[in-house]
């Protein structure tokens, strides 16, 4: 199996990037509490979701008329039958955060807020985050080549540097084989630093999966611990994400999200597949395949709306369009984030996703707003497709968050 990347804004309209770039009055009035972590099986109601028999969640009596409008949106536009989690967020304080469908079909298990997910290539800006948080302790710089923390490179990739894995320009491939072959680190550099250049470095946009393992590498050799207790140690607890890793603390099974295909059949869940103990093996590592959850989602954005994780420097860093993605898209890549214009300023995102699942996750700065949706069933053959529907349905959500009063 191996990850795809849906093009956003492929075809996107001038309408609705103009619904996506409007704001609304700013009748919010900072940071709220965060919502307790219910106990039981993910996806039982809670406070903010109530599950029907038909296991199709639907948001419990809503405290705001931004919370009524994403839940009478995705009451009309979320597929029937497709299991998920989506949350929503306005200048620091959570929205809506409810469940769709069902995690686990075959047990009854409600998808919920706290359900665990696979969240792909979102994984990509928490690499970068963390890159940029050892920069700021000046254990390395994004302006070096990738040599000085890797030692001797092939001629052909001495001139990558450590911002051109960063934004896909570093010219390496794609990818080097499938997510769950069993390749230990020292495998996959080799292989990557021995794999032809698809163009120079620096020249254009090539997005890269071997380039954030590569970073993950670089990471680990940097800093003297291992990328997984790197990013927990110095992103996930700071932000009081409890449910986010390649392992977690305390891995309930009906907490993970079981995985469907086009014909509903299911692939278990990502613990299910070929794992090293202590996460995936190096052709995902650093690239994909983190697990969490919508709530955790906003807690991220909350981490990355203040200065508690990075310093104002470095997220405007992470958030710089540094290179155009394409000829045939106003998007462009920071580090580990696509940027699109909009007219209320810059709108961060990235998507992952599987043949199974798919998330999205956007952030408009300028406004603080935030939408964070997931699902573990993508497509129904014949029937819906919600990579297709990706564009409209996280920019509509995005300007119900912005604008509802």
């Amino acid at each position: 199996m191996r990850r795809r990347r849906f093009a956003f804004l492929a075809g996107a309209s001038a309408t609705a990037l103009m619904l996506a770039g409007c704001s609304g009055a700013n009748d919010d009035h900072g940071p709220s509490g965060l919502p307790a972590r219910t106990s039981g099986a993910a996806g039982a109601p809670t406070a903010t979701t109530q599950a029907t028999a038909a296991g199709t969640a639907t948001a419990a009596p809503p405290t705001s008329a931004r919370a009524t409008a994403v839940a009478a949106y995705l009451d009309k536009h979320w597929p029937s039958g497709a299991g998920g989690a989506i949350a929503t967020a306005r200048n620091g304080e959570l929205v809506s955060c409810q469940g769709r469908g069902r995690a686990n079909i075959e047990a009854g298990v409600d998808a919920g807020c706290d359900t665990v997910f696979d969240i792909g290539s979102i994984t990509k800006s928490f690499t970068a985050a963390a890159i940029l948080k050892l920069e700021t302790t000046g254990a390395l710089r994004v302006t070096e080549p990738i040599g000085t923390y890797l030692g001797p490179v092939p001629a052909d990739k001495r001139g990558i540097t450590v911002h051109h894995l960063l934004t896909h320009t570093s010219g390496l491939p794609e990818g080097l084989g499938d997510d769950y072959d069993p390749v230990s680190r020292d495998d996959m550099l080799a292989r990557a630093l021995a794999a032809p250049l698809d163009s120079a470095p620096g020249k254009t946009f090539g997005y890269s999966n071997v380039g954030y393992s590569l970073l993950a590498a670089i990471l680990e050799k940097a800093s003297g611990t291992s990328y997984s207790e790197f990013l927990t140690r110095n992103l996930f607890t700071p932000a009081g994400m409890t449910r986010t890793g390649y392992r977690l603390a305390d891995p309930r099974r009906d907490d993970i999200a079981v995985e469907y295909d086009a014909d509903g059949h299911a692939h278990g869940t990502p613990l299910d597949h070929p794992w090293a103990p202590d996460g995936p093996y190096w052709n995902l590592r650093g690239n994909g395949g983190l697990l969490s959850t919508a709530r955790d989602m906003y807690r991220w954005y909350r981490a990355l709306d203040g200065e508690s994780i990075l310093p104002a420097a470095a997220k405007a860093k992470m958030f710089t369009p540094h290179v155009p993605e394409g000829p045939d898209t106003p998007q462009s890549y920071g580090y580990g984030w696509s940027i699109l214009p909009s007219a209320s300023g810059p709108i961060a995102t990235h998507d992952g996703g599987n043949d199974w699942s798919y998330a999205r996750f956007l952030i408009r700065p300028a406004d603080r707003t935030m939408v964070f949706w997931v699902s573990n069933h993508v497509a129904r053959e014949g029937k819906w497709n919600l990579e297709e529907q990706d564009r409209e349905l996280s920019l509509d959500l995005l300007a119900l968050t912005a604008t509802t009063t």
